[in-house]
């Protein structure tokens, strides 16, 4: 094991005071320029690392994280990274980390405007951000840059204002993924449908990737003359969702396959199974309840995980590595696609993140 170097230890071999190496390791006061390029030199030669943690712990300073999510009560897709920022916030409130959270509903742009303008980003140290509302989010993004408040995005990825990281899928691959999973149920031909269910598509960047990255697996494998694709959005309250399904098969019976953008797979799992349409495979994603129960009996086919626990765990611990242990990160933090059966269902759920 390397020996831990001290500040003493650059003292004594550059012929100072530990205090001059500590002023000069952590640029505060004044230091003849000769010594302190000879102490920079001696600290690169013995090659110290800061204790991070140590000096965390001994700042006695707090950091406030603001959170913005959408309402697990109204989709509880989000109750897993509202878990996973929970999680983060125990672990690191002994550094001085405090969170809140700002909720809004999923399904209202203005709800988001409004939750982010009650956001007093002068009182905050960096922002925690699920920006699924693409034009509503860009002027928050240039007003937090313009403050120079750091910010992390999860679960949709927009780098037009170059956020402090993303965490989260590459949206464009799960797309592709998901097209390549139905396609080896159907090698021949078929007619898969590219479901978003609920969502305001033109303004969801995220959702567009996936299914951009869907129609591309058959246009790069010379697929699109076998396999018809077809996007439908899905809009309404069940009864609505129903009456379009309805008209689907009713204009194209041969339907062999669904891909679900969102976490709803469960809305078309039901509708075939009400209906006792079978031969019909369905992808989607995330281990919500009622897709599980889907995948067990088979009506769902694959479920690609998105680790939304993950997601709001590794965002808050992000912007703690910033403002709290000033440690420099990269960019994106792609989460795997975990493709998920009946089969090897149980290790993912008894997973802690």
């Amino acid at each position: 094991m390397d020996r831990i170097v001290r500040i003493k230890d650059i003292a004594e071999v550059a012929k100072v005071s530990t205090g001059t190496v500590d002023r000069v390791l952590h640029d505060r006061g004044r230091v003849a320029d000769e010594v302190r390029l000879r102490v920079l030199r001696i600290a690169k030669e013995l090659n110290y690392k800061p204790n991070l943690l140590a000096r965390a712990l001994v700042t006695n300073k707090s950091f406030r994280i603001a959170v913005l999510i959408p309402d697990p009560s109204i989709d509880t897709y989000w109750q897993a990274p509202k878990d996973g920022i929970e999680k983060a916030e125990e672990e690191l409130k002994q550094y001085g980390v405090m969170v809140s959270q700002f909720i809004f509903d999923p399904y209202n742009a203005d709800s988001f405007s409004k939750t982010a303008e009650q956001l007093p980003s002068t009182t905050f140290d960096g922002i925690l951000i699920a920006p699924i509302f693409y034009r509503q989010s860009l002027a928050f993004f240039k007003k937090w840059k313009r403050e120079g408040i750091p910010f992390v995005l999860f679960n949709t990825h927009i780098p037009d204002f170059e956020p402090l990281m993303y965490i989260g899928q590459d949206s464009y691959q799960s797309g592709f993924l998901a097209a390549k999973l139905l396609h080896y149920g159907f090698r021949e031909k078929g007619n898969f449908v590219v479901a978003h269910i609920g969502e305001d598509i033109q303004n969801s960047s995220h959702l567009l990737h996936k299914e951009q990255g869907f129609k591309d697996f058959f246009l790069q494998n010379s697929l699109t003359e076998q396999f018809h694709i077809q996007v439908i959005d899905f809009q309404g309250n069940s009864a609505a969702i129903t009456g379009q399904l309805d008209d689907l098969f009713m204009a194209a019976p041969k339907t062999t396959g669904f891909f679900v953008t969102t976490s709803r797979a469960n809305v078309i799992a039901d509708y075939l199974h009400q209906k006792g349409i079978k031969g019909v495979s369905l992808v989607g994603y995330d281990l919500i309840d009622r897709n599980l129960f889907h995948l067990e009996t088979g009506a769902i086919d694959f479920l690609i995980n998105q680790n939304s626990k993950g997601q709001g765990y590794w965002g808050i611990h992000a912007l703690a590595d910033h403002l709290v242990f000033q440690k420099k990160s990269t960019p994106i933090k792609y989460l795997p696609l975990d493709i998920i059966t009946k089969e090897n269902l149980q290790y993912y759920v008894e997973a802690d993140i």
